[in-house]
């Protein structure tokens, strides 16, 4: 992308990406991910659509999307210093991700620059979260 058509990032650090449905919105935000955060989330995109290969994608509210017909399981966010995976019935995967939220049921991952990525571990808590009622949102 040219330096004058690539989305704004929001105060958070977050890419401004227009409202979709469907993969190309998604891979627009990640082409949008300043930095190191945009291997993150190629490789968290991959893993997800590895894992369950009928997956939804959309992006609302600058946020990919991840999902199935009932509703949506996993949200990514690029925010300054990180890369936050959220899961919508994240208190019912076991073992229940590590960053607890005021929202109840919902449970973050946050991966930072030099994190390693346990994609066995992610793999897995997406598997679980796909068999679980999905999110309207």
């Amino acid at each position: 992308m040219r330096e004058k058509n690539k989305p704004k990032l929001l105060s958070s650090g977050n890419p401004q990406i227009s409202k979709g449905e469907g993969n190309a919105p998604v891979q627009a935000y990640i082409a949008a991910m300043p930095g190191w955060k945009s291997d993150i989330g190629r490789r968290l995109d991959q893993i997800v659509e590895r894992t369950y290969p009928a997956v939804r994608k959309a992006v609302k509210w600058n946020t990919p999307l991840y999902g199935k017909e009932d509703g949506w399981f996993l949200a990514m966010y690029c925010y300054r210093k990180y890369v936050q995976l959220t899961f919508m019935r994240g208190t019912s995967l076991e073992p229940v991700p590590p960053v607890a939220s005021k929202v109840e049921g919902t449970r973050y991952v946050n991966f930072h620059e030099n994190d390693a990525l346990d994609e066995a571990r992610i793999a897995d808590w997406v598997r679980q979260a796909s068999c679980l009622p999905g999110a309207k949102l």
